[in-house]
């Protein structure tokens, strides 16, 4: 299983991704390019030192990471999605894909998607963090991939 940003807007949020993923052994794969300038010694700072236990790898566009994904079913969260995340049945190899925090992804990648999930929000909110959105999600995707694998 993967996290996925697409053309992230705030670096602060990539870190917190990258520490996200760190603790729970997960890739992560930024989708370029990114809303700001990629600073390695800032990125770093963000991670903190969570970056060091991190498999990160970055795609020059989306359709260099579509083309380098070998089969693996990519699962789009987006609040425009009629599939709550609880009621979805993730496998192993699921790329978790997170779009813009300002604008999502756009419609071609949306088609792209295997399959697009939401999280049940309050009718007036308009959105989670992408990060602890990505936290909930990710958390009941290695709840059943365990459950099912039978790993502790």
């Amino acid at each position: 299983m993967r996290i996925s940003l697409y053309q992230p807007d705030i670096p602060q949020n990539v870190g917190a991704a990258m520490r996200l993923c760190a603790c729970l052994g997960l890739p992560l794969d930024i989708i370029e390019p990114c809303g700001f300038p990629w600073d390695e010694r800032k990125i770093r700072r963000a991670a903190m030192d969570y970056i060091d236990l991190l498999e990160l790898r970055r795609h020059g566009s989306w359709e260099r990471f579509a083309g380098e994904r070998s089969g693996a079913r990519i699962v789009l969260m987006t609040t425009k999605a009629a599939t709550p995340y609880l009621s979805f049945a993730f496998r192993p190899d699921d790329i978790l894909l997170a779009g813009r925090e300002s604008a999502g992804v756009p419609d071609a990648v949306h088609a792209a998607a295997d399959a697009r999930i939401a999280i049940p929000m309050h009718p007036r909110a308009r959105s989670l963090n992408v990060v602890n959105a990505l936290a909930m999600v990710a958390g009941e995707a290695i709840r059943q991939v365990r459950k099912c694998t039978g790993i502790a």
